[in-house]
């Protein structure tokens, strides 16, 4: 079977592709257009090929040569909180990108996809969010998303094709991309603290949030596209604990320094940023029951690996956009005056 992994530079693409070529899938082809992976990421047994998926033209000649019969989507712009302020290149990076995609993949014989969706599109419903609430998302990312999913429902009843859509909770671990000054909360505090910050709160940092280490969300996402009983299923990965800003802020202190903390690198607290959800986590009775998901690995333990990891990777300075599509005196002050 070929099978397709885009976004496969990234972060969890990459886990993907791995976790798929060690169980023994020999005929795996990637894709990434290298804007926030990395070539290090990149499995040597796989057939990697730069390609971005705005370029319909380029995407429809890729795909109609290599004819994937399962695909698993992971390439995103996945920068929430960012994309009220670039809603234009959070559309095209994220809808229309994916669309270059399908289309193609539908003409070529594509049986199944997975598509990596959000938690973004429940928006600010009643915790913990179960799979059988309908999306109210809060944001463009998060509207991008739900946009992709119900394509993806739509065309898959037209055209015969199966799929699974995955929601996964905050992700953190090795290979994030720690020069990212938009997105992954555990990456920019850890990053600071190596370029010796401080790091910045939105908001009182009482928001809620459930996050899993990437060793317990990237096998189950593989495995959805191997098991039939996850067919036109839509299923949250994440551990149903949930922690607040405060807490990450402080175990990450504390991991970081141990015991003598100095109290320079205390965080700075700002204002929330624009329709930033409040609490943010989900059931995860149906992932225990399709896919067996567990949570191995708890949220110290896996600070302390993202931790050990980073040291290693050293300090990433921040790479921020040029320009913004749309600026207001809500663009958080990090972004506006570069202080990650």
């Amino acid at each position: 079977m070929k099978i397709l992994v885009t976004g496969s530079a990234g972060f969890i693409g990459s886990f993907v592709a791995d976790y798929l070529l060690d169980i023994g899938y020999h005929k795996v082809y990637c894709i990434d257009d290298l804007s926030g992976g990395f070539l290090r990421n990149i499995n040597k047994k796989s057939v990697f090929t730069k390609l971005d998926l705005r370029d319909r033209k380029k995407v429809e000649r890729y795909v109609s040569r290599v004819k994937p019969e399962l695909i698993y989507h992971l390439a995103a712009d996945a920068a929430e909180g960012r994309s009220q302020f670039v809603p234009q290149s959070c559309t095209d990076r994220n809808y229309v990108a994916y669309l270059n995609l399908l289309v193609p993949a539908i003409k070529n014989g594509l049986k199944k996809i997975v598509v990596v969706s959000s938690m973004s599109v429940y928006g600010a419903q009643q915790t913990p969010f179960s799979e059988s609430l309908y999306p109210k998302p809060e944001d463009i990312y998060g509207i991008n998303k739900f946009s992709m999913e119900k394509s993806t429902e739509i065309l898959a009843k037209v055209f015969g094709f199966k799929f699974t859509i995955i929601r996964p909770h905050n992700v953190y671990g090795p290979r994030q991309n720690l020069s990212d000054p938009y997105r992954n909360v555990i990456a920019i505090f850890i990053n600071s603290l190596l370029g010796k910050k401080i790091f910045y709160i939105y908001g009182s940092g009482k928001q809620k949030r459930a996050f899993t280490y990437i060793a317990d969300c990237a096998p189950y996402i593989a495995q959805a596209g191997l098991v039939d009983k996850a067919n036109g299923e839509v299923i949250n990965i994440g551990p149903k604990e949930y922690h607040t800003i405060n807490d990450i802020s402080k175990i990450i202190l504390k991991e970081f320094f141990g015991d003598s903390i100095p109290q320079k690198y205390q965080p700075q607290y700002l204002p929330f940023r624009p329709q930033e959800v409040i609490e943010a986590y989900c059931t995860c009775q149906k992932a225990e029951k399709i896919l067996a998901y567990k949570t191995k690995t708890n949220l110290r333990e896996g600070i302390r690996k993202t931790i050990e990891w980073a040291r290693k990777i050293g300090y990433q300075k921040p790479v921020y956009l040029k320009d913004f599509e749309l600026v207001n005196s809500t663009t958080p002050l990090t972004w506006r005056k570069k202080l990650i």
